[in-house]
């Protein structure tokens, strides 16, 4: 007995009994800003990391700003390689004129094939009234 199977027969088999290489990616982030009596502060983290039979890479970005009518601003971001692959990011932006202020700080984790974390807290104030607070936090796996 001969068996006679065409190729694609035997192309449609080899695939249907090969594992398919995956690939997974994983992405997130978060943000948030404040403002309050001619005061803003606006900040962004967001990262990703994708994993595939070849290798596994992430990536990380953060930035911020802030503005006053009349006062003092600041903004800085830090990003640096933590332990292993992970990468961390953190940025804060302030603006204040007198008493009345608004902030915002975001900082944002790439744990490498693993997870995405970022958290961003605002807060503003005016003198006489109570602070308005905010958090907001994203993991991703």
């Amino acid at each position: 007995m001969r068996l006679f199977m065409s190729s694609a027969a035997v192309a449609i088999l080899l695939a249907a009994s090969a594992p398919l290489a995956a690939q997974t990616s994983i992405s997130g982030g978060s943000a948030g800003s404040a403002a309050v009596g001619g005061t803003s502060a606006s900040t962004v983290g967001t990262g990703g990391t994708s994993t595939s039979p070849t290798g596994t890479g992430s990536s990380i970005a953060a930035g911020g700003s802030a503005a006053a009518v009349d006062g003092k601003v600041q903004s800085g971001t830090n990003v640096n390689k933590g332990n292993g692959p992970n990468l961390n990011a953190n940025t804060r932006a302030q603006a204040h004129d007198g008493g009345t202020f608004s902030r915002s700080q975001t900082r944002t984790k790439v744990k490498a094939g693993e997870e995405v974390q970022s958290t961003t807290r605002t807060m503003s104030h005016e003198p006489g009234s109570a602070p308005i607070k905010s958090t907001t936090s994203n993991t991703s796996r």
